[in-house]
């Protein structure tokens, strides 16, 4: 006998026979868990309505007054279709055996009761009862375990201060909290059903991460992996339509299926301390105009250019006349804003390739890619007419300034080169002023 069962098993005992309900009655409950008894079908009825979430089993008698034990049987399935019933009876006529099979009596034990084969009867009823329950059990235990061990994942993933994706190449499979909150995600199942890859999110712009590089990949997780830390750098919107720039760091993990888990440092201040920086270092402080070791950079890369392709590429200095007496006159103050106003009259007179440098003091520079000796003539005659069409500072000030142009020959080396436009100038400021020399 499994006596583990018995003592996790609840029965409601019907029998009209005092005698023989009474002891065995007293048998079941020294083995179960709980016995209900009624002396007929009716009564038998009542206590499992009253009952039905305790009771496990009925063992009835067939032949009772008021209710005979099948019709309370056919009555209670009709309450709980779930319930094991073990009949005990002395026929074994066909129609018993018939209406039992109908009425869904999972087994019986034939009068006189031999307690032995009640209990095999009672056990054989319900392991297959017991078996579903501890399966549930065993189900709803592991989807606890599942859902705890999900749960830990998800306190883990939130805890992160990075925005983390993880994706199985086709879509997003999970996120965590800042992800959701950044663009301003409720729901996401919804989300995820629109079938969007972390790279949908990417800014269309120079200098990052995008989209359109991405697509032209075999495989763009690889593309993104194999790339340069300091070159695997996206810009992306919120919800709340703010520019973001990350770092993006991204693991694989192997399983049935393949995994990568994207996480997103959000290094906009270090960008834009990092771009400040770089601009403070290749620009003039005061005019916003490239300085001297930005231009050397700049220059010999132009240089070997031009040699390569046989471009054309030529140089105009210019500095400002009488620039002196401004400061001894006006201040040092009044002296800077002129600089400034002067820088955006030249910026404002050439072409986006060409290279604006404040070469020193009140001296200027502009290197010009692809553009010969008439060229840079053009544009230096366009430059000195709007200084001198210009009217500087608060204190209406006329300004002219002198010009030397020249072209890079084939003799010429960098340091020639400049050499030779700067005695151009100096020609200029020496024979009159306000005049370009070439």
């Amino acid at each position: 006998m499994n006596k583990e069962i018995l003592k996790t098993i609840s029965v409601l005992y019907v029998e009209d026979e005092n005698d023989v309900r009474e002891f065995t009655s007293k048998l079941l409950s020294s083995l179960l868990r709980k016995v209900y008894v009624a002396s007929d079908g009716l009564e038998g009825f009542e206590i499992f309505n009253e009952n039905k979430d305790d009771i496990d089993l009925i063992v009835s008698d067939i032949n009772m007054p008021k209710m005979d034990g099948l019709s309370m049987c056919e009555a209670i399935k009709k309450i709980n279709t779930e319930i094991p019933l073990v009949i005990t009876s002395a026929h074994n006529d066909t129609n018993f055996f018939k209406k039992s099979i109908e009425i869904g009596v999972s087994t019986y034990a034939m009068k006189p009761i031999d307690l032995y084969q009640l209990i095999e009867s009672i056990i054989k009823a319900m392991e297959p009862i017991i078996l579903k329950k501890k399966l549930i059990e065993l189900n709803l235990s592991l989807e606890s375990k599942i859902e705890q061990e999900i749960s830990k994942v998800r306190s883990i993933l939130d805890a992160q201060d990075n925005i983390i994706i993880v994706t199985n190449k086709e879509r997003i499979t999970n996120v965590n909290k800042k992800f959701l909150d950044f663009f301003g995600i409720l729901d996401f199942d919804k989300f995820v059903n629109g079938e969007k890859n972390i790279f949908d999110f990417f800014e269309e712009e120079f200098g990052f991460i995008t989209k359109e590089k991405i697509i032209e990949q075999d495989s763009w997780i690889d593309y993104i992996r194999n790339l340069h830390e300091i070159d695997r750098i996206v810009k992306i919107k919120s919800s709340l339509n703010e520019e973001k720039i990350f770092a993006i760091n991204v693991d694989y993990y192997e399983n049935k299926e393949d995994y990568y888990v994207f996480s997103l440092t959000d290094i906009t201040k270090l960008k834009e301390k990092a771009n400040l920086l770089e601009y403070q270092a290749s620009h003039d402080k005061l005019t916003g105009l490239f300085n001297r070791n930005r231009f050397d950079e700049i220059y010999s890369k132009e240089i070997k250019r031009a040699l390569r392709y046989n471009n054309d590429l030529s140089i105009i200095m210019f500095d400002i006349d009488d620039f002196k007496l401004v400061n001894d006159t006006y201040g040092h103050q009044t002296g800077d804003e002129v600089l400034k106003e002067l820088s955006k009259v030249a910026l404002a007179n050439v072409r986006e390739q060409d290279i604006n440098v404040r070469w020193g003091g009140e001296e200027f520079l502009i290197l010009l890619p692809q553009t010969n000796l008439e060229g840079a003539i053009a544009v230096a005659s366009k430059i000195r007419i709007a200084i001198s069409e210009y009217i500087f500072t608060s204190h209406n000030l006329n300004i002219t300034s002198s010009f030397g142009v020249s072209q890079f020959l084939e003799d010429d080396d960098e340091t020639k080169f400049i050499s030779k436009c700067d005695k151009l100038l100096y020609e200029a400021k020496k024979t009159g002023k306000n005049k370009i020399v070439s």
